[in-house]
């Protein structure tokens, strides 16, 4: 985390936003979070301005931070994330920032549904990849199919598409699909990925998202698929429920970061 704080223009901002003290949680939990933002640029997850990552404000369970809508995930600098709590109100617009309703409502319903629900989760990811929507437009979801894909082989939620995330009474629905998982697919829609912290679900994400692009590749292979046995599903799914204890999803985040040093998202 340390690698996340700089001083100089990152300093002025953080007391810009009222969060003083260079060890101040709050704006530690915004440079890691614009980190993930332009992480899921460079690796190509994005939808122009129409998908969201957020974060669970340190040591307040009732609010988080989410993108302010417009900004390019490329551009994300944590002065640009709004703070809002789970009813909708905005908290700090952000340095610079158009008024607080200028939080993509979609949004605010998907990722309000989850941080409500799951005091567990404080990191929420919402996708619309080509890969990703590709796969949540198939019947069968998720195959089982590649080692990515078994990572979440009995550990994925589906949550069938109702248009856009505009109505809040469907925050209890998806909440339900969720369940006890840290991923979902939305059908006809996309996908959503959650984590106990930033790295965590970077880690979630990255694998969804590669495990839908094989899918959607060997599918067009149009040859017949090799399905493992059940025991192999299970054992795999089991063994990478192990790489938290074992360092591997801190040790992946901290290399992604190093592919950001010089950008100007601490600001």
């Amino acid at each position: 985390m340390d690698a996340l704080r700089d001083s100089g223009t990152e300093d002025a901002a953080a007391r810009a936003l009222g969060l003083d003290g260079a060890g101040d949680a709050e704006w530690r939990a915004r440079c890691e979070l614009a980190a993930l933002y332009r992480l899921l640029a460079h690796f190509r997850m994005t939808d122009l301005i129409d998908t969201h990552i957020s974060a669970r404000v340190p040591g307040q369970a009732d609010q988080f931070l989410i993108n302010r809508y417009g900004v390019l995930f490329h551009e994300m600098r944590a002065s640009d994330l709004v703070k809002v709590d789970d009813e909708g109100r905005a908290l700090h617009t952000g340095v610079g920032a158009p008024p607080a309703q200028r939080v993509n409502k979609a949004g605010f319903t998907i990722h309000s549904a989850v941080h409500k629900a799951r005091p567990d989760l404080h990191c929420v990811i919402h996708t619309h990849t080509t890969a990703g929507i590709a796969v949540a437009a198939q019947k069968g979801g998720l195959l089982p199919i590649s080692q990515h894909a078994m990572k979440f082989y009995g550990k994925l939620g589906y949550h069938d598409y109702e248009g856009i995330a505009l109505d809040l009474e469907e925050r209890a629905r998806l909440v339900a699909a969720l369940g006890t998982h840290k991923a979902m697919i939305l059908r006809n829609h996309g996908l959503l990925a959650a984590g106990v912290t930033v790295a965590d679900a970077f880690h979630e994400i990255y694998f969804l998202e590669r495990a839908c692009q094989a899918q959607v590749a060997a599918l067009a292979g149009g040859q017949e698929l090799n399905l493992p046995s059940e025991a192999v599903r299970r054992r795999t799914a089991g063994q990478f429920g192990n790489d938290n204890a074992s360092g591997i999803i801190d040790l992946a985040w901290q290399a992604a970061l190093r592919l950001l040093e010089g950008d100007g998202y601490r600001s």
